[in-house]
């Protein structure tokens, strides 16, 4: 018997009439409704997060010179094969060609082979630990609320230890509830609201550094590369932090492990199709981000110097004004509950579509029971989407307490996955896609450009691995770090 996917079936008798197709795309699934403004608030979501409030910390280790310069490459790389990635989400023509769905499908048109294996490791592999980080940076945000109050009320010395496990219960009980949502399609409420966020406490970050070096009270000690050996650290960690440096503006980049689930939302509009659409929405996303990476990294760095904290919202760079700080705070945590749910959506529609191919008379895996939501119409429930994404999120909440780290573990995530995901598949499918001679010039500078990158990945990885090392030797877990 014919296995279809519960996608085809749901939408199988559209076919029978003109005025049903209106409601549905070419591929006979519900009509896509998304827009470059909406694709660009995906990216923002995805790509303003928890890794703008390292990049002061990661200037000071790079300095003037190589810190502005390492940033404006990861864009320009990041940008230019985002470009690439969005020409092979319909195969094997960028405009008429047959929709794929993930990035494994986009992989397994290409390229095929063993690499579609690689690539669903590498990116779900990545998604799983971009969860575990936002977990971690969510409570980390939510404590330091706590203790801007307590630093406020009793004064800056005072040592005001909050743990963050009940505040990661807080973010995964939240979790749950949002990870009943379908898809990608209805997430674009949460995404635009994320997206507000991040604006606004990346704006009050900037603004406290600008009042801070403007206000005067001692100049911060900074220098064109950045912090001194000698005086501020040894020769063996000048060399480490600069490695895990360039993996945290490496994981600052990172969305192209959910680009083609983003550009699936996206409607063609003639003559603007999905490829040009997402286009524009990467451009408009990466320039965005980039000017506020631009103004936190250089601008916190010019307000703390050398001395810049890992993170200067919750790192306490600043304590005043209390009730701006506890905004900003405030401000992360609702973001990341949007981006949480950004990085955590293709994982959970690609277990339960493969479910749903190996166990299409399943009622249990395929059901779906509708309610009615008061002010929210019909919603559908399925028991099996119930079990498994709670189960997900209680699992990576789990895994965030026991393991409650911050910049080395962005710098692993970054380095593990801006290599594979963001560099060498898009190359890889770029050349295959326009059967590119090899030894060309275009052919031999795209694989200049993946060796560098993988090069720049491999340090990037060994300066956070041992980052992770120093951390492990005090570490107690379920209890935040001192």
């Amino acid at each position: 018997m014919e296995k279809k996917s519960m996608f085809i079936e749901q939408s199988f008798t559209d076919h029978k009439s003109g005025d049903m197709n209106k409601n549905f795309d070419d591929d006979g699934r519900e009509r896509r409704t998304g827009s470059w403004m909406t694709g660009s608030a995906h990216i923002i979501t995805a790509v303003i997060g928890s890794g703008v409030l390292s990049l002061a910390w990661a200037i000071a280790q790079l300095g003037w010179v190589a810190g502005p310069a390492v940033l404006m490459a990861f864009s320009l790389i990041t940008y230019f094969t985002s470009t690439m990635l969005a020409d092979c989400y319909r195969s094997p023509d960028p405009v008429t060609g047959k929709r794929n769905y993930t990035y494994m499908e986009v992989v397994r048109s290409y390229l095929g082979g063993r690499k579609v294996m690689l690539c669903g490791l590498a990116q779900y592999g990545n998604l799983i630990g971009i969860t575990i980080g936002y977990t971690i940076t969510a409570s980390i945000s939510m404590v330091a609320v706590k203790r801007s109050n307590c630093f406020h009320k009793n004064g800056h010395n005072v040592k005001c230890s909050t743990s963050n496990t009940p505040f990661m219960i807080i973010f995964a009980c939240i979790q749950i509830v949002l990870s009943q949502i379908p898809n990608f399609h209805n997430l674009s409420w949460l995404s635009i609201l994320a997206a507000v966020m991040s604006f606004s406490y990346a704006s009050i970050g900037v603004g406290l550094s600008i009042a801070k070096v403007a206000g005067g009270g001692g100049h911060a000690r900074t220098a064109l590369t950045g912090v001194t050996v000698g005086v501020d650290v040894t020769g063996s960690e000048k060399v480490w932090r600069t490695f895990q440096s360039i993996g945290d503006i490496a994981f600052a980049y990172a969305y192209s492990t959910v680009l083609i689930e983003i550009q699936d939302t996206l409607k063609a509009s003639p003559p603007i199709s999905e490829n040009k659409a997402m286009k524009r929405a990467s451009l408009v996303g990466v320039s965005t981000t980039t000017f506020f990476y631009m103004l936190c990294g250089c601008v916190g760095y010019a307000a703390f110097g050398n001395n810049a904290p890992g993170n200067f919202l919750t790192g306490f760079g600043f304590y005043e004004p209390f009730w701006l700080i506890d905004f900003a705070n405030v401000c992360i945590a609702v973001h990341l509950v949007g981006a949480y749910q950004v990085f955590c959506q293709p994982i959970f529609q690609f277990v339960e579509s493969q479910s749903a191919k190996r166990w299409p008379d399943n009622k249990f895996i395929t059901g779906e029971y509708k309610m009615n939501v008061p002010c929210g119409g019909g919603f559908g429930i399925s028991l099996f989407r119930l079990v498994w994404r709670t189960s997900y999120v209680v699992v990576t909440a789990v895994v965030a307490m026991i393991f409650p780290f911050f910049n080395d573990f962005l710098g692993l995530i970054g380095a593990a996955s801006f290599w594979p995901l963001t560099v060498y598949f898009p190359i890889e499918m770029h050349i295959a896609q326009k059967k590119m001679k090899k030894f060309s010039f275009t052919w031999t500078w795209l694989k200049i450009l993946s060796w560098a990158c993988f090069l720049v990945s491999l340090v990037a990885a060994a300066g956070s691995v041992q980052g992770l090392i120093q951390s492990l030797k005090d570490f107690k877990p379920f209890q935040a770090p001192e």
